[in-house]
């Protein structure tokens, strides 16, 4: 009778080499090492429902000290999942911390861009659509110091002063984005931010408007017109009378519809 064959003897274990954590010798610190495009389903707290949903492009990074060779990229992933899918400025601190603490970090970065959707009645018909902006959280922790900006992107429609005045049967308009970034002592609502800005241009945008509704838009565009530079300065002053915020920058930029080039004004507040 044959006998059976012997039990092959499992392979002996090695320690994976940590090749990041080898000794560098160049002697040059890294500001920000880490991950960036990481795609991330997230909820953020709105006005109107509690919370929204969305999917967020997430940025991650640390220092890096002169003596390390590299970073572990995987920690970042880890603690992103950690957290969970509810992202909102109360806890972006124990994201930034937790980066620290994985990474043996002095300084911790976290960067969130995503899509933001308000629900919106057409003027005249009352028609609800729904308009898609554009927001941002950008933090930082230094030591028990955070930085924590947020920005926000809307389209707006403008009328050029210029044009009114000197044209017979019209005047050109056109649709252009203002970017604001604010920092403040206390958090500020996405929706807040927005309507800031659609108050400070010719006319706010929709995405559904019948004939009564254009006619109605296009009359108030014509009643409030605006250069880029009126657009900024609208912006500022509505940002200069909230007693929350403490620094602002405020961008516009103007898709000309008669030139072959866009309008843009700039102003911040240090």
């Amino acid at each position: 009778m044959a006998s059976l064959p012997a039990t092959a003897a499992a392979p002996a274990k090695h320690p994976l080499h940590d090749k990041q954590s080898e000794r560098d010798h160049r002697g040059l610190r890294i500001d920000k090492v880490g991950v960036r495009g990481v795609q991330f389903p997230i909820q953020i707290r709105d006005k109107a429902h509690s919370l929204q949903n969305t999917v967020a492009t997430v940025a991650m990074s640390v220092d890096l000290p002169h003596e390390f060779k590299g970073t572990h990229m995987s920690r970042f992933i880890e603690v992103l999942n950690a957290h969970g899918n509810v992202v909102h400025v109360n806890n972006i601190p124990d994201i930034l911390a937790a980066m620290r603490a994985r990474l043996n970090a002095e300084t911790a970065h976290l960067e969130m861009e995503f899509p933001f959707f308000l629900t919106k009645r057409a003027p005249v018909s009352g028609l609800e659509s729904v308009m898609n902006y554009t927001a941002r959280f950008d933090a930082t922790m230094r030591g028990k110091e955070i930085d924590f900006v947020m920005t926000v992107i809307a389209a707006v429609t403008t009328l050029c002063p210029c044009s009114k005045s000197i044209s017979k049967y019209g005047a050109h308009n056109q649709r252009g984005n203002v970017t604001v970034q604010i920092r403040s002592t206390e958090a500020i609502w996405i929706e807040d931010a927005i309507t800031l800005i659609e108050q400070s241009a010719s006319s706010e945008l929709y995405s559904l408007l019948k004939r009564q509704d254009e006619k109605a838009v296009t009359e108030r565009a014509y009643e409030n017109p605006v250069f880029v530079e009126d657009l900024v300065r609208n912006v500022a002053v509505r940002l200069n009378a909230h007693p929350d915020v403490t620094w602002y920058k405020v961008e516009a930029e103007n898709f000309e519809s008669i030139h072959n080039h866009n309008a843009y004004a700039c102003i911040e507040k240090g």
